[in-house]
């Protein structure tokens, strides 16, 4: 797709902002990209020149998010040359959301856990609208107050080079990481600017809670996951890299990465469902609250979340839909994938996550071997 130079001051405005504001969080969390101008559309009534501007805040992989933004600057035509695209970790997205409340530079927030997603509900960052096709959505997937909705279902699983390490061979379950034959054999996507991982690690804490409600259980798993491991890789690449060059032979991530890498950038993966259950993310949508892009943002909303647009996506990208899509638009192996999924009581998990996540940071982060 031919991109754009946007040279508006609205838009360099909203450029100078939001990279001020990742200034402020770092650098770019589960960056896939570095991120970048996309054409788009604006609100689905009205001519080009009265359309609004839109900026998408995404985690998303950038051919996605390139092949998703022309589809819908192609079916409205009048936000050509009017959506930016700004591609940053989930965490990322929300610190950057926070640090722009007062001046919104977003309109659309494309990605991000549950958890995060309440947040920022709860935080006054995210507008209430109803999708079309919100009836297509299981109650326990979606706002209340319809500020976000779950767009894709994320199975956590563990991912192994193939060329190094034999099926019959790599680990089974949770447990079988933290044993001696994984010392240094295990790299992992930094813990605390990943909503993935900081979602995969409370997982591990909360399954272990028991009666007592003590997450020491965990931190004991987590220490010891943490004296096997090689390395924190910055961003997500950095991770794929190096289980492609065997700095470690394992991962932990998702499973829509774990099919699509294999196939689009030819990696050595193969993936492992866990004996024991996979936590499965809800990654989630919402509109920011901006009324300078607020018709904007609701019509890409209800673009993406367009049952056909989400059977496209799960059959070019590996998504697993949040929404219901008829039996005949679910391609082969959505059809025939098999999720053990992990019990996990998410509103206990939601409270305590920055809890658990910060002491992890501060005391057991590169201490597991010590």
């Amino acid at each position: 797709m031919t991109r754009r130079r946007i040279f508006s001051p609205v838009m360099c405005a909203a450029v100078v902002v939001a990279l001020a504001s990742a200034a402020l969080s770092g650098c770019a969390a589960d960056s896939k990209s570095t991120g970048g101008s996309t054409s788009g559309s604006a609100g689905a009534a009205g001519s080009a020149g009265s359309a609004q501007s839109l900026t998408i805040y995404t985690g998303r992989d950038k051919d996605e998010v390139t092949a998703v933004v022309a589809a819908f600057q192609k079916k409205y035509p009048q936000y050509a040359g009017k959506v930016q695209t700004v591609i940053a970790g989930a965490q990322d997205n929300l610190d950057r959301m926070r640090a722009e409340k007062s001046n919104p530079q977003g309109g659309f927030l494309w990605g991000g856990t549950q958890q995060q997603f309440e947040q920022a509900a709860t935080e006054g960052l995210l507008t209430s609208y109803k999708i079309k096709n919100a009836d297509k959505i299981a109650a326990n997937r979606k706002d209340p107050k319809n500020q976000w909705f779950a767009e894709q279902l994320l199975p956590e699983v563990i991912i192994y080079n193939n060329k190094l390490l034999a099926a019959k061979d790599a680990p089974k379950d949770w447990s079988d990481l933290v044993k001696p034959q994984w010392k240094d054999k295990i790299v992992i996507r930094d813990v605390m600017p990943s909503g993935t991982m900081r979602t995969i690690y409370s997982a591990m804490i909360s399954n272990s809670l028991g009666q007592t409600q003590s997450p020491d259980k965990g931190y004991a798993f987590l220490k010891a996951l943490d004296a096997n491991t090689v390395d924190y890789a910055a961003t997500p690449d950095d991770m794929y890299t190096q289980l492609d060059q065997g700095t470690g032979v394992v991962s932990l991530w998702d499973l829509q990465d774990a099919l699509i890498q294999p196939l689009k950038n030819h990696r050595p993966w193969s993936y492992v469902m866990p004996s024991s259950g996979a936590p499965v993310l809800l990654d989630a949508v919402g509109v920011i609250k901006n009324k300078a892009q607020d018709q904007a943002a609701k019509d890409f909303e209800d673009f993406l979340m367009e049952p056909t647009e989400q059977a496209k996506l799960a059959a070019t990208y590996y998504q697993v839909p949040a929404m219901e899509i008829a039996a005949a638009d679910k391609p082969a192996w959505l059809a025939n994938l098999k999720i053990n999924e992990m019990k996990i009581d998410w509103t206990v998990l939601g409270k305590n996550q920055d809890a658990w996540m910060t002491y992890w940071a501060d005391n057991i982060k590169g201490k597991g071997g010590k």
